[in-house]
């Protein structure tokens, strides 16, 4: 089973759904906003990505946060507290498959979840 974190109606998580039915996966959206996100599951996140990597500091969310809140990235417990209540702020979709997580549904997300 593949889970795609992320929003149900995010044209990025939509996209990464349907091509995993046209592949035969199986595969669902968690949406944040709707079946939210636990502490621990964002830790993990983080352990196996960077709280980097996992924030979209191109979005609208990031945008309207002040520089002050933008700093707390800094700190991992203020990251980390900053996204739970902000969930907007995490790339999308997160994928988790086979106990592999990707942040985003590039080529090498799809290549891994082929093989």
């Amino acid at each position: 089973m593949i889970t795609l974190f992320g929003l149900k109606n995010c044209d990025g998580c939509k996209k990464a759904l349907s091509w995993c039915h046209e592949n035969g996966l199986e595969a669902l959206i968690h949406d944040f906003k709707k079946d939210g996100l636990s502490e621990p599951q964002l830790e993990r996140w983080i352990s196996v990505c960077t709280i980097e990597k996992i924030v979209n500091k191109r979005g609208t969310t990031w945008r309207k946060l002040s520089k002050d809140q933008q700093s707390m990235i800094e700190d991992p417990a203020a990251a980390l507290a900053l996204v739970l209540e902000n969930s907007s702020l995490i790339k999308r979709p997160i994928v988790e498959a086979n106990g592999q997580v990707f942040i985003g549904f590039d080529e090498a997300c799809k290549s891994a979840l082929i093989s």
